[in-house]
C-alpha cells in the first residue's frame, strides 16, 4: 500500500539545526509540519524559506508538545524528528521505499549521534534504537517529562529498519552539561508531581557510580576515547542531580 507521509519537527530557538534537518526531509515526506513554542530566533523563518508548515503553539512540557505536534499532522502516517536531527541518504532512500510498500503499523530506526564533531557508537548511545514513524491510529504518546515515549497499540506491528538518524547533539562539553543540569530540575519536579519515592542510599549515591559504569565498561565507552570518557562521567553526574534535586523537593515538600 502507498502511503503519504508526514514529518513533524517541534522547535524553540533552533536556527543552528533546524534547515539541516528540514533538507534532509526534501523529497522524502509530502508534507513538513514545525510546532514551534514561540522561538526568538530565526527558526521560524527558516522553516518557512524551507517550505514547512510552521504552527506557533505554547510549550507546557515535551509529552503535550508531541501530543498536539502528532495529532495536527496532515496524514495519518507520520516520520518524527528532533530539529537536531537528520536523515542519513541511506534512510531517506528507505523510507522512500517503505512508502511505496507500507507493511507494518510502526517503524524503528537506529541514531548515530556527533558529539563535539565525533561519531558516537558505544555508551548505550549506539545503535540507540528509536521508534520514530508510524499510522498514529496505532500509537499513544506517554512518558515524563522531559522525555516523551511512543507506544505501539496491542496487535499492532513493527520493523527495526537499521539505517540511520543522524543525531548532531552538542557541540561543546558545557553544552551538555547545561542540558544536563536543564533536563535533571524538569525530571526532578515530574518526580514529584507524580509522588515518586527517591530512596537516598540506591539513588542518590549508588546510581551514578552504576551508571558511570554501566556506560563506560560494560557499554565500552572507553572506545570512544575521551569524549567516551566524559560523556559517561556527564550522564552519571546527571542522574546525581536529578536524583538530587527530586529528594531535596521531596524533603522541603513534606517538611
Amino acid at each position: 500500500m502507498k502511503i503519504n507521509l508526514s514529518a513533524v519537527v517541534m522547535t524553540l530557538n533552533e536556527e543552528k539545526n533546524i534547515g539541516r534537518c528540514l533538507d534532509s526531509l526534501q523529497g522524502v515526506v509530502e508534507e513538513t509540519l514545525v510546532v514551534d513554542s514561540y522561538s526568538t530566533d530565526g527558526t521560524k523563518e527558516i522553516a518557512l524559506e524551507k517550505g514547512a508548515k510552521v504552527l506557533e503553539h505554547p510549550f507546557e512540557g515535551f509529552v503535550e508538545q508531541r501530543r498536539y505536534a502528532v495529532q495536527k499532522a496532515e496524514y495519518n502516517h507520520v516520520l518524527v524528528l528532533d530539529a537536531d536531527e537528520a536523515l542519513s541518504t541511506e534512510l531517506q532512500k528507505k523510507i522512500a521505499a517503505i512508502k511505496n510498500n507500507w507493511k507494518y503499523d510502526g517503524y524503528y530506526f537506529n541514531r548515530l549521534t556527533n558529539y563535539c564533531g565525533k561519531w558516537i557508537r558505544h555508551c548505550s548511545w549506539y545503535p540507540d534504537k528509536k521508534l520514530r514513524m508510524w499510522d498514529r491510529r496505532k500509537i499513544t504518546i506517554q512518558g515524563e517529562n522531559p522525555h516523551d515515549k511512543i507506544f505501539m497499540k496491542q496487535g499492532s506491528s513493527t520493523k527495526w529498519i537499521k539505517k540511520d538518524i543522524l543525531h548532531f547533539s552538542f557541540p561543546s562539553i558545557e553544552s551538555h552539561v547545561k542540558t544536563a543540569n536543564h533536563f535533571s530540575e524538569v525530571a526532578a519536579r515530574e518526580a514529584l508531581k507524580k509522588n515518586k519515592k527517591i530512596v537516598f542510599v540506591i539513588h542518590v549515591l549508588l546510581n551514578p557510580f552504576y551508571t558511570f559504569l554501566n556506560k563506560y565498561f560494560f557499554r565500552l565507552g572507553f572506545l570512544d576515547g575521551f569524549y567516551g570518557f566524559v560523556i559517561c562521567s556527564i550522564s552519571a553526574f546527571a542522574n546525581f542531580l536529578k536524583y538530587s534535586k527530586a529528594y531535596q523537593l521531596r524533603k522541603a515538600h513534606h517538611a
